[in-house]
């Protein structure tokens, strides 16, 4: 194999904007080299799943940031409306747009579907939450997502389940909830310590969890980029006519916004959505998708330092500790499902 295909095998090409013209010849010659460049190249993917789990856990102090600054639908619509479009160049610039026009009236019904719960109710419902409730607490109801989503796919697609996953759904479900409550578990039990932030929040998780098994039962085929660009464009068009509706044409608040609102719009249209998804993408596609949704875990413990840095939230023990074993559950359900 040539020097060129052996680069080629490692996932290099000269388009990568490497400096070949030296590095070409020492890359010929010296070998031992190409065990350093895997190794770099396996680093910047792990950087990049970091990041991705840095900018969705910060995507709710965000969200908080943004329902601040603009209302629940606007603020929603403008969000997916700047992620879609920067999307579609994406897939444009990989010359897929191809994908979109081939797919089937059943795939486009689903997609459909999947934008009406994924983007449309979670986005309404998320933020509505974030207005009544610390972003910190809502990031650590996060780990509900995971939870939710193997119960189901056990119950309608017979996924299995272990002790150890079952061990870790009940560890993270056990640690929100105490999160959540400042440590009275009794009077959650009771039906005290939760107010209508926490059920708003919860459901829009719920919407997430409804997004993810309808991709499961109907999406099949359709690879990952396509379903986003199209759910997010699909989601953007549903948000649009109640925001105009409700808030009319979004100019003049979004000139009278002020710098924090326009950091929450570009991190969470940029950040959380296209390069969050673009770095997943890339880590299943190098590491798994097990790998790669083992970072997910980390995103609990971003949105409470993120809450604490952007908006001042405290760290209460109970926040913390709450977290902690929740981040201990979801990563227990991460092993046990090696395991199956």
């Amino acid at each position: 194999m040539s020097s060129k295909g052996r680069l080629k095998k490692l996932g290099f090409s000269l388009s990568d904007g490497l400096c070949f013209r030296d590095g070409w010849r020492k890359l010929k010659t010296d070998y031992p080299s190409y065990p350093f460049i895997v190794i770099m190249k396996h680093l910047a993917i792990h950087l990049k799943l970091l990041g991705m789990a840095a900018f969705w856990g910060a995507s709710w102090p965000m969200g908080r940031m943004l329902g601040q600054a603009l209302p629940p639908l606007t603020g929603g619509m403008l969000r997916f409306l700047t992620a879609a479009i920067l999307l579609l160049g994406w897939l444009f610039a990989r010359y897929r747009l191809r994908t979109l026009a081939v797919l089937s009236r059943k795939q486009w019904l689903g997609l459909a579907l999947a934008a009406a719960f994924g983007v449309f109710g979670f986005t309404v419902l998320s933020m509505l939450g974030l207005q009544r409730i610390p972003a910190s607490r809502a990031t650590v109801l996060v780990t509900f997502n995971p939870v939710l989503t193997m119960f189901f796919a056990a119950l309608l697609f017979g996924e299995k389940l272990n002790g150890k996953i079952v061990s870790g759904m009940l560890l993270a479900v056990a640690g929100s909830i105490w999160a959540v409550t400042h440590g009275e578990i009794a009077a959650f039990l009771s039906g005290g310590g939760v107010g209508w932030g926490e059920v708003l929040v919860f459901f829009s998780l719920c919407c997430l969890v409804t997004y993810t098994m309808i991709g499961r039962a109907v999406l099949q085929g359709i690879d990952a980029l396509t379903v986003t660009v199209a759910t997010a464009w699909l989601g953007a068009m549903m948000l649009l006519p109640p925001a105009l509706i409700s808030d009319g044409l979004p100019f003049g608040m979004l000139v009278e916004m002020d710098g924090r609102g326009w950091f929450a719009l570009i991190g969470l249209s940029v950040g959380a959505t296209v390069l969050s998804y673009a770095w997943y993408f890339e880590g299943v596609k190098t590491l798994g998708a097990g790998s790669a949704a083992a970072y997910i875990t980390l995103v609990p413990v971003f949105g409470i330092l993120c809450s604490a840095w952007f908006l001042g939230e405290a760290l209460h023990v109970s926040l913390v500790a709450g977290c902690l074993a929740a981040v201990v559950g979801l990563a227990l359900m991460q092993y046990g499902r090696r395991a199956v």
